[in-house]
Order: C-alpha cells, then structure tokens, then sequence
C-alpha cells in the first residue's frame, strides 16, 4: 500500500480485507453496511469484467478486485470519483480498477454495449417526494433519486450487460414489486434474493438481489434472512465473517 496523504476533513479506515484501507471524507457520504453485503453477494469469478454504478468512495471494487479480471468504476460526483480514484491508487490496484467520473444515466457513452459479466449497484432507494429535492443535502441526497431513478439503474445495467449476464443491486424489501417491474421492462429476470434483518426478530429493512439478462421466468432462489445483530446488539457471527473479524 503506498502512504496516503490525508486532506482536510479525511480519514483512512481500515477495510480488514488484503490489508487494503480506504480513505473517506466525513463531509462527504461514507459507505455503510449495505455496500459491504454487496459486495460479498454476487459469485463472482476471475475471468469476469464487473462494473459498478456509483461507486462512491470505491469501497466495492477494492473489496471484490482479486475475485475478478477487471473492474470498471462509475461515479457522478466528481469529489467522489477523485477519492475513489485515489484509493484505487493508495491500494496499487490500478491494474485491477478504473474509475471513471459520469453519469450513467449517458451509459451509452461511459462503455460498449454488452461487454460486462456483472453490473453492481447500490444506488439511491428512495423516490424524491414533490417539493422535497431542494431540501435534500449531503447524505440524505446520496439516499434519495435525486440524479438517477431505479429504472435509470437497471436500463443502464441491461445496456453493459452481455446476454446472461447478472446484475446483483441491494436496495428497500418495499420496493421489491418496483423493481421486478423495471427488470421485466429490461429484459432481466430475478433469480436470487435475499432479505437482511436486523436482528432475528424484525423486519427486513434491506435485501440483496441477482438478476440475469434473459433468464427464463420463474426458478427463484430465496436465501435464508441474513441476520445483522445478535439480541445483545453485537454483530452475527456470519456479519463477523463479512467483515473479516473472524
């Protein structure tokens, strides 16, 4: 890992995986448990190209890059995909990562039509409401489709997509119809999912989907609750294993 240098308002956290860190601004959106679960859903193999869209600080590409050929990186935020350009950096991973700056909403100008294996997304999960968009800062912006709709997100998967293909996206258990919705409309069809709760006893308030471009309808597979916290508030076991605490 080469030294970082550290700017105004910056910290470098330990990823606890290959002894790589990332450097996050705490003015800026810092990734969070779902980005993690991401990454670590999706089977990923060595010979694949993955892109992700909206890679914030590049947590997900420095997580998931020994698994895999290549990984291009998309980021709107041009503060953010100078961060995460410079952790890809930090960690000497540049062969492995590119990070571009874009929207991808113009995805048709970010990459060639059908030349990924995989399209990862963590995106924005919830609509913005009428009168609401210029109320929303920071990272309650980063929350909502203030810059990119879910049918945005799954257009631009289908287009990078090659056929049979999968996109694998985390995002709101009460949007699951939605986004099933927009799937169909792409030419994708939901094949793996998998909710994730709290603690044993609530609701899921995440979930954790793969869905592959053409698949035949039906044969979905529903994975068992991934369970977050023990009933003492301390991490599961399996969250543990995640996280490289175990």
């Amino acid at each position: 890992m080469r030294q970082p240098v550290l700017r105004e308002h910056e910290r470098l956290d330990d990823l606890m995986h290959g002894g790589r860190h990332i450097i996050q601004n705490t003015q800026e959106f810092c990734f969070s448990l779902d980005a993690v679960l991401l990454a670590h859903f999706p089977r990923l193999h060595r010979r694949q190209r993955v892109l992700e869209l909206g890679t914030g600080t590049g947590v997900i590409p420095l997580l998931i890059a020994e698994q895999v050929a290549a990984v291009e990186a998309v980021e709107i935020s041009p503060v953010m995909a100078e961060l995460a350009s410079r952790n890809v950096d930090m960690n000497e991973l540049e062969e492995k990562i590119h990070v571009q700056q874009g929207d991808y909403r113009e995805i048709e100008s970010l990459c060639a039509r059908e030349s990924f294996d995989w399209v990862l997304a963590n995106p924005p999960y919830r609509p913005v409401k009428e009168g609401q968009a210029n109320q929303l800062t920071g990272v309650a912006r980063a929350r909502h489709e203030v810059t990119v709709t879910l049918d945005d997100v799954v257009r631009a998967a289908r287009y990078a997509l090659r056929y049979g293909g999968r996109l694998a996206m985390v995002h709101l258990p009460e949007r699951l119809a939605e986004i099933v919705a927009a799937l169909h409309r792409h030419q994708l069809e939901l094949k793996r999912l998998q909710m994730v709760q709290s603690k044993v006893d609530k609701a899921p308030n995440m979930m954790l989907l793969e869905a592959v471009v053409g698949g035949a309808p039906g044969g979905l597979q529903v994975l068992p609750a991934l369970i977050v916290h023990e009933a003492d508030g301390s991490y599961t076991r399996r969250i543990q294993e995640i996280y490289g605490n175990e």
